[in-house]
């Protein structure tokens, strides 16, 4: 996975206005995730972006490693957690190096979210991601992954979609816009232009973009590509006709044949 190179600098803009915080972003799997581990148990949050999850997460005294491919993401990650007087690992990797840098059967909770898995090169790097995180869960340890509903994007066609409002971050005002590059077949490259586009305090316009390469996927293939790798679909949040969902997996030393739940 590559990118997110500009798109570091401005990246507060690209997220919701619920997850803003590090105890916002925890919150978010309070209840349901987080919740249910042990005290000091340890997490990874691979693709973590800027680090408002893994910061929030390390806030609740859980053993929190963070890593992202971007070193502008892993900097900011650090910069994070030093405001927030909080102690986590911040390490610069790509899925496939994670098992280079960390020990197999030594997680408890793996996350993978904010659409990420997408940037994945095709099935053979997705599934080469996903056996990197499946082999750092301890058995019975759990993924959490977040994805857009590939189906849908794809649906829509190539198309520039700018955001109805103003967002405001740190007293800065800035229109976003996505342009979507989608092929015509599922395993070919997709594009994705993000531009950021912050209003300065005299009326001129100062634009960030970056150009991010997507590989999208079927629902069904990713669930098959979980259970190839030892990770059984525990519950889902995927609904055909919504944008997004939420897929937590557990990993057995038997790879398991259930069905997910909803």
């Amino acid at each position: 996975m590559a990118g997110y190179g500009a798109l570091s600098d401005v990246y507060e803009w690209l997220i919701g206005d619920d997850r803003l915080t590090p105890a916002q972003a925890a919150a978010v799997y309070c209840s349901d995730v987080v919740g249910s581990l042990p005290p000091n148990a340890r997490v990874l949050d691979c693709a973590c972006g800027t680090g408002q999850l893994a910061v929030g997460l390390a806030g609740l005294g859980l053993d929190v490693v963070a890593a992202d491919a971007s070193n502008g993401m892993v900097r900011r990650t650090e910069k994070a957690a030093d405001e927030q007087g909080v102690s986590l690992r911040a390490l610069r990797a790509s899925w496939d190096e994670l098992p280079d840098h960390l020990e197999d059967s030594t997680f408890d909770l793996v996350f993978c979210v904010g659409n990420s898995l997408g940037h994945a090169e095709g099935a053979a790097g997705r599934l080469t991601a996903l056996e990197a995180m499946s082999r750092l869960l301890n058995p019975g340890g759990r993924l959490v992954l977040t994805s857009r509903n590939w189906e849908l994007v794809r649906s829509a066609g190539s198309r520039v979609d700018v955001r109805d409002r103003l967002i405001r971050r740190n007293d800065r005002d800035a229109v976003v816009s996505y342009y979507w590059q989608i092929e015509q077949r599922w395993e070919q490259e997709h594009f994705l232009e993000i531009v950021v586009a912050q209003i300065e305090p005299d009326g001129a316009v100062r634009a960030c973009s970056e150009r991010l390469s997507i590989w999208p996927y079927r629902y069904e293939d990713l669930v098959a590509q979980l259970r190839s790798v030892g990770l059984t679909v525990q519950s889902t949040t995927f609904d055909p006709e919504s944008d997004g969902y939420l897929v937590v997996a557990s990993r057995d030393q038997a790879r398991g044949t259930s069905e997910p739940t909803r």
